[in-house]
């Protein structure tokens, strides 16, 4: 064999005796067969089957199993991102003239695809209130294929009644899924509670080191499977192998670093409740909480992420108070190491449902620092923003004054 060969083939070394303990990496876009009677019937492999590297690899399928292990689920299929999740978890099951229901505190980037691009290929959108299982009943047609949850909502962290919206949506013939991003599948399992699909943003929590994106969906009847992975394929998506082991390589310690995370968190909320400048901490584990009850019946734990709703003074001052944060850093996703504050415009994404506070909280995500010194930097902040808040009355009373 000439030279020239053998640099293009590879030889097969044995394997045999070789266990390390993480995934190994297996990229391939081409994918061989041993010979052509095997290549002719390679549509027979099914889904667990090898045929070409957009529809799974070693590292992904690992990736894929563990998931479904997680979730109690039948299969799983793996995204670029969680919003990739989201979309190609309901448009397989939509068509002109259907009908599909939306929790009006999911993700705005999900909103938008309903009213954008759901509404274009002709499928009519309407949101409900998440806390009233009454309005998805109200709102439920003979044409509702999906009813879409997110448990809880983005940001403001309402608890949806699971298992009594399933009921409803399941009496008329429609599909449940849940955007379970916030909690993972070791604080809920949405598929035990009635939904027949759940997402994962694995971008945030599972992967943990904010360094990747990547979504998942997790499907709880066979029947679901081929829908979703046909879509798939024909719109040509898939994730690196190289992504999927970076997220495997952070689920190995997702129960500690969520542990840790829900129980500074908790603390922080419980501390923060009482300073004079905040009206409300948005924290489903608070006893304070309006759905305190129904996420203690569900939900086996809490996260990393809660809000903070401050008072009309403050919520104006919120955003150039945040520079005073040397140890939090400003940004918009959650579940790194990294501990994350980000302020969050509310009013502009509801329509079933009214908001009363100010338009804009702030959104916290704990990470892995120390906590002494992420609550003095905490301290840090509310102290600018008690000086700022103070300030702009001061000003706004001495310019009532001299107009009076």
């Amino acid at each position: 064999m000439s030279d020239l060969t053998q640099c293009v083939l590879t030889p097969d070394v044995p394997t045999e005796g070789f266990a390390p303990l993480g995934a190994g990496v297996h990229r391939a876009s081409t994918i061989v067969f041993k010979d052509a009677a095997a290549y002719a019937s390679r549509g027979e492999r099914g889904r667990e089957g090898y045929s070409y590297g957009l529809y799974g690899t070693p590292t992904t399928r690992t990736l894929e199993a563990k998931l479904t292990s997680l979730e109690g689920g039948a299969w799983t299929f793996l995204t670029p991102s969680g919003q990739a999740a989201n979309a190609l978890a309901v448009l397989p099951f939509l068509a002109a003239g259907d009908h599909i229901l939306i929790a009006d505190t999911a993700y705005p980037p999900m909103r938008d695809l309903a009213e954008t691009d759901l509404h274009r290929l002709g499928v009519e959108v309407d949101f409900f209130d998440p806390r009233s299982p009454d309005d998805v009943a109200s709102k439920m047609r003979k044409s509702t294929r999906i009813v879409w949850c997110e448990s809880p909502g983005s940001t403001t962290m309402e608890i949806s009644d699971l298992p009594r919206i399933a009921a409803i949506a399941h009496a008329q013939g429609a599909l449940v899924g849940v955007d379970n991003t916030w909690a993972t599948p070791l604080n809920f399992k949405p598929l035990d509670h009635g939904a027949d699909i759940v997402t994962e943003a694995l971008t945030k929590f599972v992967s943990g080191h904010s360094d990747v994106l990547m979504g998942s969906i997790t499907v709880r009847d066979e029947s679901l499977i081929k829908p979703i992975r046909s879509l798939i394929g024909r719109m040509g998506i898939g994730v690196s192998p190289d992504d999927a082991s970076l997220v495997l390589r952070g689920f190995e310690t997702l129960g500690v670093r969520l542990r840790h995370s829900e129980r500074v968190a908790l603390d922080f909320a419980r501390r923060i409740e009482g300073h004079p400048l905040v009206k409300a901490v948005l924290h489903p584990a608070l006893a304070s909480f309006s759905d305190h009850a129904l996420w203690k019946r569900d939900f086996l734990g809490s996260s990393g992420v809660f809000s903070i709703v401050f008072t009309e003074e403050a919520s104006t001052q919120v955003a150039a108070s945040l520079d005073a944060l040397k140890i939090f850093a400003i940004g918009a996703s959650w579940g790194g190491t990294r501990s994350l504050a980000a302020p969050m415009s509310i009013k502009g994404f509801r329509s079933a449902t009214a908001w009363n506070g100010p338009d804009v909280i702030l959104r916290l995500s704990i990470g892995l620092e120390d906590e002494k010194e992420l609550w003095d930097d905490m301290e840090r902040f509310l102290g600018v923003l008690e000086t700022r808040a103070n300030g702009a009355v001061s000003d706004a009373s001495q310019r009532t004054t001299r107009h009076g």
